[in-house]
């Protein structure tokens, strides 16, 4: 067994090398680059040409004029160090610095709160020191005070300075190196204080921030409307961030520039397509699938976007249809079988110079049955570098194989990948009542005996066969299969049994293999830990294969 110390430097080699030249490059100047804040006179405001549109509402999260309440866990702020508390996890700081309490429901009955708050931000977090002026947060902090203030909200003239000192430190520090979900917000940023504020200077934002999205939108979200990070929590943020947008440039029409106009038209048919992708990655519960970081309490649920897209006067978007849709630039599969809704995982984690939100889950699948999740991967509590976030990272978490008791990408520190599992050999077949998939991946090859695992997904009405094999020497191997908090699979006389909503039943048969009912936990949010259960397979051979069966009704056949 290699040392420690050489196995890190591999681990970080093989972490780098993805890198591209001009992100280590944008690090590097990022560390040095050291502007003074800008404290000049505030831009005098735009004013609107029409009314600004309601959008979605995040959720309640002061809970008192000096508690507030973030990633289900609760704090008071009464301290000015409230806001860089060292004892706090950095996410919940970066929450409390986004301030989306000003466009969560009910916001008018605590106007004063959030007046005394902003005041309390202004005095105690300086120009360009802190968490707060990270550019993220300020960022989020300033489309959340743009958005506050379209809705009604009288904006006091140390705010309209602040909002726009908050703006030049940001356009001093975009997140060049971050070209994901990171750069997209300061963009955002950028073009909703641009179009808020008015004269040369916020000109100079809104060209900036329409000029990163020129860019941006092409290369993240791809031609099948998938976001190239490949997680559905983050898609779904970036359809809000769409959404907004086009809410935002409607509200200014008469202060977008003549030039940009085209390219802002064309906003709303991204912005459908990524709706409608988003409808292929979710439940018929109306919620994301859990492959990469997702969580449900991020991001709005579906239906909430929807509501929003049709209050900007945008075409409804349906949910996903009967029968197999392979989304092959995202790299997932959306399989509808009557009342089984199957989505599985064939794609790469995500970006090669952007993993941070990616999962060991390669070749991992849920199942929902009669409307109810069944199978279900662990999701995501957690963030930073801690032994839970590592583990539900880890392969065992995800409803897949491991081989060696090793993840399938070497995911580690939080938010870094090393070697990463390719998906390879990919082979979908449809007809009328019967759905095949295919696919094998590389993560394993890594190992002694270069081992390659391979899943076959087929679907029947009322039955899904999934066959694992194991090409190459391996020590063991074992594949797990996650149930939903909501279902319990038990012992039957012909392999395992699990009671469903309506009194339906599913039944799963195993060959090949020694299984065990083991506890675990599901991750339905941030700070938030679900019991259920998890049924482990252990193969005695190199192939494993597992049945799932549930009660069809005859007229599904029939069709």
């Amino acid at each position: 067994m290699l040392p420690p110390q050489i196995k890190n430097i591999g681990r970080y080699y093989h972490t780098l090398k993805h890198l591209k030249p001009e992100q280590i490059l944008w690090w590097a100047w990022y560390q040095l680059y050291r502007p003074k804040p800008d404290l000049g006179p505030a831009p005098a405001i735009w004013p609107t040409s029409i009314m600004w549109v309601a959008p979605v509402a995040r959720a309640i999260s002061m809970t008192a004029p000096d508690c507030c309440r973030f990633l289900n866990f609760e704090l008071s702020i009464a301290s000015p160090d409230c806001w860089n508390n060292p004892f706090c996890d950095k996410l919940w700081l970066y929450n409390l610095h986004y301030f989306d309490d000003l466009n969560a429901p009910e916001a008018e009955d605590r106007l004063e709160w959030h007046s005394k708050l902003i005041h309390r931000w202004i005095a105690e977090n300086p120009p360009g020191t802190g968490t707060g002026w990270e550019p993220y947060p300020t960022a989020r902090r300033i489309v959340n005070w743009v958005k506050w203030s379209l809705s009604g909200n009288a904006i006091h003239t140390k705010w309209r300075l602040s909002l726009a000192v908050q703006t030049r430190w940001l356009f001093k520090h975009i997140e060049w190196h971050r070209p994901g979900r990171h750069l997209f917000t300061d963009a955002k940023a950028l073009v909703f204080a641009g179009l808020f504020f008015e004269g040369e200077e916020a000109r100079k934002w809104l060209d900036r921030g329409l000029a990163i999205l020129a860019r941006e939108l092409p290369a993240q979200i791809l031609p099948d409307n998938g976001h190239f990070e490949r997680s559905p929590m983050v898609h779904a943020l970036a359809v809000e961030d769409m959404l907004d947008l086009i809410n935002l440039t409607a509200t200014y029409a008469n202060a977008v520039p003549t030039e940009h106009r085209p390219f802002v038209a064309s906003w709303p048919g991204i912005a459908a397509g990524m709706r409608r992708c988003l409808a292929l990655l979710c439940h018929p519960d109306g919620d994301i699938a859990f492959f990469n970081d997702a969580t449900l309490d991020i991001t709005p649920r579906r239906a909430e976007l929807e509501d929003y897209a049709g209050r900007l006067g945008l075409a409804a978007i349906e949910s996903g249809g009967e029968g197999l849709t392979h989304l092959g630039d995202t790299g997932y599969i959306r399989i509808a079988a009557g009342d089984a809704v199957a989505l599985l995982d064939v794609a790469p984690i995500g970006p090669d110079d952007l993993p941070g939100y990616a999962h060991a889950d390669t070749l991992s699948f849920e199942l929902s049955l009669f409307s109810q999740r069944v199978l279900a991967n662990s999701g995501t509590s957690e963030y930073g570098a801690s032994i839970e976030r590592q583990r539900q990272r880890g392969t065992m978490a995800h409803n897949t194989v491991t081989v060696n008791d090793a993840d399938s990408s070497e995911v580690w520190g939080g938010f870094r990948v090393a070697r990463r599992a390719k998906p390879f050999g990919l082979w979908v077949e449809s007809s009328e009542h019967t759905m095949k998939v295919s696919c094998s991946h590389d993560g394993y090859r890594r190992l002694f005996g270069k081992p390659v695992h391979r899943r076959f997904w087929h679907f029947t009405p009322g039955e899904l066969k999934v066959t694992d094999t194991i090409d190459g020497n391996f020590e063991n191997a074992r594949a797990r299969f996650h149930l939903h908090p909501e279902v319990e699979v038990r012992a039957s006389s012909d392999g395992f049994a699990v009671d469903l909503n309506g009194g339906q039943q599913m039944e799963i048969g195993i060959e090949g293999g020694v299984s065990t009912i083991l506890s675990t936990t599901w991750h339905p949010g941030f700070g938030r830990s679900q019991p259920n259960q998890c049924l482990e397979v252990v193969f005695k051979g190199p192939r494993i294969e597992t049945v799932f069966n549930w009660q069809v009704k005859s007229s599904e056949i029939e069709k």
